[in-house]
């Protein structure tokens, strides 16, 4: 499959300085793109955004909540390319991004390589060979194939930050669920369609991105209700929920009880919650995985303290 031209597109609230480093990197590409459409999910456009070698288009998508997957949509009926290229705002192409993308020649959905960056890694005057010394892989993300692609047999493997795909594809499959708002879901929302649809998914190596440092939470406390709320509209599209292990962590928390039928919040997210997840400047990305083993870790020994605590008056009177 041959496809000539690409369009990348970009979903973004604020970042602006993430933004501009992302154009940079795709006025450096080896095969620019035929245009940016930055899908905006705030009032404002963008101003002062760096002058590059091909079209640039704002447009306005805003919502009471981000509007993630809506944004993805309008931007992709905006494109004029054969090849739609989603980049997330933090996310900053290497050279040849583009390029290899176009000479996959792969008729599906591609997921290029992501590499995180700690806090401070990206100094005014950046090279993308900067980063290398740097940039580390995540632990929960599979790496790229020796050569060529590697189909994905299990939809949950699409994450939306790098990724692409021929426009005649999306638009087969319809695009993203729109009632999906806020954060979560969407995109695991989508992998299962285009799954149900016979399309396949998979990764490709090379189309290497370099994820910037931005203040995070893991899991995502502070998209608690949009969490379970798009975990129950998955449930009931397609018969179970996803988001699983945020849902895990968040019953470990004792955020939510997802026991029953219903998940049930139990209460809001607190600053000690917001500590617990957050995300530091030396760490380039963070992981559930390892805060679901500390949460375990602290259970346990507040389980056996509690125990000893109990054996404590019986031991006294012997």
């Amino acid at each position: 499959m041959t496809l000539s031209s690409a369009s990348v597109l970009t979903i973004a609230s604020g970042r602006g300085e993430h933004l501009h480093n992302v154009m940079i990197g795709l006025s450096r590409q080896t095969v620019l793109p035929a245009e940016l459409i930055i899908a905006h999910m705030q009032e404002a456009p963008y101003a002062d955004l760096p002058s590059v070698p091909f079209p640039v288009r704002q447009i306005a998508v805003t919502g009471a909540e981000l509007p993630l997957a809506r944004a993805r949509n309008v931007a992709a009926k905006a494109a004029t390319g054969e090849l739609l290229i989603f980049l997330d705002v933090d996310c900053i192409p290497t050279p040849t991004l583009v390029e290899d993308y176009l000479a996959a020649g792969f008729d599906g959905l591609m997921m290029g390589e992501v590499m995180y960056l700690p806090g401070g890694a990206v100094a005014p005057g950046w090279q993308s060979a900067d980063f290398d010394a740097v940039a580390v892989r995540h632990s929960d993300r599979q790496g790229p194939p020796a050569e060529g692609v590697e189909i994905c047999t299990d939809y949950r493997c699409f994450w939306s930050l790098n990724f692409a795909l021929p426009a005649a594809i999306f638009h087969r499959v319809g695009g993203f669920d729109e009632r999906f708002t806020g954060y979560g879901g969407e995109d695991t929302d989508f992998g299962k369609t285009l799954s149900m649809a016979g399309e396949a998914i998979g990764w490709i190596r090379g189309a290497k991105v370099h994820h910037q440092y931005h203040p995070h939470h893991m899991p995502p406390v502070h998209h608690l209700h949009s969490v379970v709320r798009n975990s129950e509209l998955f449930a009931q599209k397609w018969g179970y929920r996803t988001m699983e292990h945020w849902l895990y962590a968040f019953m470990l928390m004792g955020l939510i009880d997802n026991s029953g039928p219903r998940i049930r919040i139990l209460r809001e997210a607190e600053e000690g919650d917001i500590a617990y997840t957050r995300q530091h400047a030396h760490m380039p990305y963070a992981n559930t995985a390892s805060v679901i083993r500390r949460l375990k870790e602290e259970k346990a020994a507040a389980d056996d303290a509690g125990q000893k605590a109990l054996l404590q008056p019986a031991i006294a009177a012997e």
